[in-house]
Parts: structure tokens; C-alpha cells; sequence
């Protein structure tokens, strides 16, 4: 609750009372109104002008006067109100509306260890909602407690904004683990972009990658719909090239063009060179793939299905990676993740999911295999 509504807590219940000479003390209630003793409205007015001269001592005590001569369920239902808006409008933090208060007052204000701290009382009060805790979560990063905040939101469950916050603070003391666990945990329940940027940036930075490994992460970008820049349209292409992928690279690179992110020489360039190879690739295809057929190992088989996904030919690739992975394999994780990607593009999702997972070592292999799978999640 913020300092604003809090105080509009209390107005309401001020400007709902009104003492006339002589007469009781009404206040209007959810459910009906309400009149008090003409014997303590007299009081009830003294402990209200003392409240609005914030003379918070003087007003319980009057409260408390008027307690004990109080003769009715009205007579105590108006005291405790008001007693219940002097703990707001005074932060009493040893009381529930106070201690929200006292949380709310201290956000505003920009004290955020001391918010932090408030987070006692508000335990103690039994009033330590989940917004509270989360807001509590936002005390420790504005604070630039970063440490503390990746610790305190491991606490929060996994709602996507602990994890969010998780994953920032997570960011800002260079805590990869932590923010690599929040950020996939994001992914998988939402598959935002937000999130999926954060994550594949982590596995760029991975130790190890190979080219390939790099590619994958590449085309994960793509498949995942995250795309935001031309350089995301260049590298993919640029990688599809490097491995003689110019189906794959003609199509990443048209939709660059076509997202009127690609319009310089350089680009256009590009785009027309992976034209010429994909047709150059397309014209002895068949050749090829009898010549892999008979060839004692996997891998070249392998390679005619990965390019075979980038002519939009998933369906037909995997039989071809199947049968390369029937025979001897120089990479067999390759061999795993070009099923797991021709299972995807085909739209066999839990064929794929079931693909990478076989994919455990090394942990380089592995992490990009997660991500495909994770890709194939949505």
C-alpha cells in the first residue's frame, strides 16, 4: 500500500465523522452508520483535533479515556478506528496499519535499508504480503545491495517478477549462475524476448563454444522470434555461410531485408552470394547424398540433413540424420542436436525436446542443446 492510499485511509475515516453541539458523533461504516454517546463525542473530538495536530500521544490517551466510559458496540467500534487511524497517520510500526505505513512512508522517501528493516514489523504484524515481500526485493537493488538481493529473491518463489528481479541483481554483481537459473526459468514459463536476449547473451559468453555451438545460439535467436537488430540478420547469416548453410543464410538474411534492417551494399551483397550457393548446393544435392549414403560414416549425412532444415526440407532431413546416426560419427552430439533441430522445424516438438535431451556432455554441448529445448517449449 503506498503513503498516498494509506492516508486516504485515515481521511476517509476523519471526514466521516462529524460532532454537532449537543448531539452524538456519527460515522458512516461499510454497512450502516453508526452513533456514539453523547458522553464521549465531546472526547472523540478532542482525540480528533489532537490527531490533526499530530499530537499522537494526547489523542491515545483520550481514546483511551473515552474507552473506558464507552457504553455501546458503536461507542468502541468509532474508538477503534481511530485508534486504527493514529497507528496509520503516526508509522506505529508495532501495529499492522502502522507498520504498513512506516513501509510505505520509507519507500517513498527513498530509505530503502530502512524499508529493507521494515520488513520485521511487518512479519511481527502479520500484514508481510507477497507484494510486500517483493517490494522488499526492490528495496535491496535500489539500495545496490545486489548480493542481498539475489539471496533475499531466491526466497520468493517463482513468480516472474522475483524472478526478473532475481535475474537483474543477478546481473549487477556478475553472478552468472544465479541470473543464467532465473532468466531459464523465465524463459520456459513466458518465452519473452526480454528474457530470451538475456539468456542467449550468457551462452555466448560461454567458455568453449565451438563455431557450431555459436551458430546454434544464432539460429535459437531466430527460431525463438528475437531478432531485434541488423547484426543479429549478419551473424547468422555470416555463420550459415561459414558452413556452407546458404539456403539457411538466403532465408535469414531476406528476412533482415525484409525487416528493412538490411538495406546497405554490404548486405545486399550478402544476400546475393547466398543465393548463388544455395542454388550451387541445391544442383548436386542428390549426388551428394548417394555419395554420403555409401560413405562409412555419419557425419556427411549429418551436414545434408542441417542443410536440407535451411531449404525448408525438415521432414526429409531427418530421415537423412537418422541414417547418419545409425553409422560412426566424428561429432555425435552434432549428429543429436540436427535431429532435435529437423524434428523442431518439422513442428515435432516433443520429438525434438526428447532429441536434445539426450545431450549431456560436454557441458558446452549440453547448454545449447537446453536451449534448443527450451526453444521447443513454446
Amino acid at each position: 500500500m503506498t503513503v498516498r492510499k494509506l492516508r486516504a485511509a485515515m481521511t476517509a475515516i476523519l471526514l466521516g465523522t462529524a460532532v454537532a453541539a449537543g448531539s452524538a458523533l456519527v460515522l458512516a461504516v461499510p454497512a450502516q452508520a453508526v452513533t456514539v454517546s453523547y458522553k464521549i463525542a465531546p472526547m472523540l473530538n478532542e482525540a480528533k483535533a489532537m490527531i490533526a495536530a499530530k499530537n499522537y500521544a494526547g489523542a491515545k490517551a483520550k481514546l483511551n479515556e473515552a474507552e473506558a466510559a464507552a457504553s455501546t458496540p458503536d461507542d468502541h467500534t468509532i474508538i477503534n478506528q481511530m485508534k486504527a487511524a493514529i497507528s496509520i497517520s503516526s508509522a506505529d510500526p508495532n501495529t499492522p496499519g502502522g507498520a504498513k505505513a512506516k513501509f510505505a512512508q520509507d519507500y517513498n522517501a527513498g530509505k530503502f535499508k530502512d524499508v529493507i528493516a521494515d520488513a520485521e514489523y511487518l512479519k511481527k504484524n502479520n500484514v508481510f504480503d507477497a507484494q510486500s515481500q517483493l517490494i522488499v526485493g526492490q528495496a535491496y537493488y535500489k539500495a545496490a545491495d545486489y548480493a542481498g538481493c539475489v539471496k533475499y529473491t531466491k526466497s520468493l518463489g517463482t513468480g516472474e517478477t522475483a524472478l526478473a528481479l532475481q535475474a537483474r541483481c543477478a546481473y549487477e554483481v556478475g553472478d552468472d549462475v544465479s541470473q543464467r537459473a532465473a532468466l531459464d526459468q523465465l524463459v520456459a514459463r513466458t518465452g519473452k524476448c526480454e528474457y530470451w536476449t538475456g539468456l542467449l547473451k550468457l551462452g555466448e559468453r560461454a567458455r568453449g563454444l565451438s563455431d557450431h555451438n555459436t551458430l546454434d545460439i544464432n539460429r535459437i535467436r531466430m527460431t525463438a522470434g528475437c531478432m531485434q537488430s541488423k547484426d543479429d540478420y549478419i551473424s547468422l547469416g555470416q555463420f550459415t555461410l561459414q558452413f556452407k548453410l546458404a539456403a539457411e543464410a538466403q532465408t535469414a538474411m531476406q528476412k533482415g531485408v525484409d525487416a528493412k534492417l538490411l538495406t546497405d551494399d554490404r548486405s545486399l551483397r550478402l544476400l546475393a552470394t547466398a543465393k548463388q550457393m544455395a542454388s550451387a548446393r541445391a544442383a548436386t544435392e542428390a549426388k551428394d547424398l548417394a555419395t554420403a549414403n555409401a560413405a562409412p560414416q555419419g557425419d556427411a549425412l549429418v551436414d545434408i540433413g542441417e542443410n536440407m532444415i535451411g531449404e525448408g526440407k525438415a521432414k526429409d532431413a531427418i530421415g537423412v540424420i537418422q541414417n547418419g546416426l545409425k553409422k560412426p560419427l566424428k561429432d555425435a552430439n552434432n549428429g543429436q542436436i540436427r535431429l532435435g533441430q529437423a524434428y523442431l522445424a518439422a513442428g515435432q516438438k516433443k520429438d525434438a525436446q526428447a532429441a536434445f535431451s539426450k545431450v549431456k556432455a560436454p557441458e558446452k554441448d549440453a547448454m545449447v542443446a537446453h536451449l534448443w529445448y527450451l526453444a521447443a517449449s513454446h
